[in-house]
């Protein structure tokens, strides 16, 4: 007997600030790729990124131009971590040790990209894998409604911290946002947890206080939990924070930078690379096709995975759920969206427009959701395929 599919349950999904140990990395690893492609459209970079205690580790493999010194690399990890609010003892933008252990890209990985050279001449994936993309009706974004309130909780705050509007708290922060479901409709916030970095001196109380409007502002009206179910800093002190008080590492937050558990997801980090790296650029073009047919009204929630072979330009296959809220033939939707998009990893780059330095933005508060910017930032999130979608299906 099949089982019937539950629509009536609780979901969570956590966010972390760009103060955390592990966003600090993604941020300097994309800073480091946005300084390659600035220079030249087509470097290849793979960047990843340590800090703890008064260190900076940054390591990889790139190709570009011989103007991206050891030094330049130092001082764009410097003015990020300046910029993020790092001035403190034990881990200071202006004395921390920065360690720069970058080296060129393999000669074999690069024969599988580099279109005329590998078995297969058209330009191949940078790697074999699976990625993901997902949109929902959930909120006007068309992310999942957890993780889309959570990243807002963070973000207003940091905002208000750098302008100097929110005094007392620091740059690491963390929010965890679950929400009530009915008929696989978000109705209401059982609970919400926020952990802070904060001044010496201020007591949770105080914190609270001090956290509190930036929920009750994100949250829709009514929704605003229990005192007993609002969680804020619940072990009652976290002055020690970000690097001092956790290491962190390139690629550990890849849920909080996709779908906050409502999706799966293929395992590769974003953070650090080049656009001929699948496990970013098509799953990108994945919430690309996602996003698109739920804004054209062919699903309230759509799922679309892809695969790709090192060395190979088509995908090994695309995959398309709708999740039973499908208003045309899923096989349909594949077709009409492979007629629209060339789904190789050039195509991918050029529909997209991706070989620009539009990463930095990307590595806190999620990689989708956003709005698309004039110089190409965020072109993912576009809905420009609409209408033709809608002319293909009807």
């Amino acid at each position: 007997m099949q089982q019937k599919a539950l629509t009536d349950y609780i979901f969570t999904s956590e966010s972390v600030s760009e103060g955390h140990p592990d966003k600090i990395c993604d941020r300097i690893s994309d800073a480091v790729l946005d300084l390659y492609l600035k220079a030249d459209p087509y470097s290849r970079v793979a960047c990843e990124t340590l800090v703890t205690t008064d260190t900076v580790v940054i390591a990889g493999e790139t190709r570009g131009p011989e103007s991206i010194t050891k030094d330049l690399i130092e001082q764009t990890a410097r003015d990020v971590i300046k910029s993020i609010g790092y001035d403190q003892e034990g881990f200071s933008y202006k004395t921390a040790n920065i360690d720069v252990k970058l080296h060129s890209q393999s000669v074999d990985i690069a024969q599988g990209v580099d279109e005329g050279t590998g078995v297969d001449k058209e330009e191949g994936a940078g790697d074999q894998g699976i990625m993901f993309g997902y949109a929902t009706k959930e909120t006007d974004a068309l992310m999942p409604a957890p993780l889309h309130y959570s990243h807002m909780i963070l973000r207003r705050m940091a905002e208000d911290r750098r302008s100097g509007k929110l005094k007392g708290i620091e740059p690491d922060s963390k929010s965890q946002v679950t929400l009530e479901y009915k008929n696989d409709k978000p109705v209401g916030v059982k609970s919400v947890v926020v952990s802070t970095q904060h001044a010496e001196g201020l007591s949770q109380e105080d914190v609270k206080e001090l956290v509190r409007p930036y929920i009750q502002e994100v949250l829709p009206e009514g929704w605003m939990p229990s005192e007993e179910e609002l969680y804020v800093n619940p072990t009652g002190r976290f002055v020690i924070g970000g690097p001092v008080g956790d290491c962190g590492l390139t690629g550990r937050k890849i849920i909080v930078d996709t779908y906050g558990g409502a999706a799966p997801h293929g395992g590769g980090a974003f953070s650090g690379k080049d656009p001929t790296k699948v496990d970013r650029s098509a799953a990108y073009i994945a919430r690309y096709l996602a996003k698109n047919v739920v804004a054209a009204g062919y699903a309230e929630g759509c799922t679309i995975q892809l695969s790709y072979a090192i060395g190979v330009s088509k995908p090994i296959s695309v995959y398309l759920n709708t999740h039973g809220t499908g208003t045309a033939p899923e096989t349909a939707i594949v077709d009409a969206l492979q007629q629209l998009v060339d789904l190789r990893p050039r195509g991918i780059r050029e529909h997209l427009k991706l070989n620009k330095p539009i990463y930095e933005r990307t590595a806190a508060y999620g990689h989708f959701g956003r709005t698309a910017t004039e110089d190409g930032g965020f072109s993912w999130e576009r809905t420009d395929l609409v209408d033709e979608l809608q002319r293909i299906l009807g």
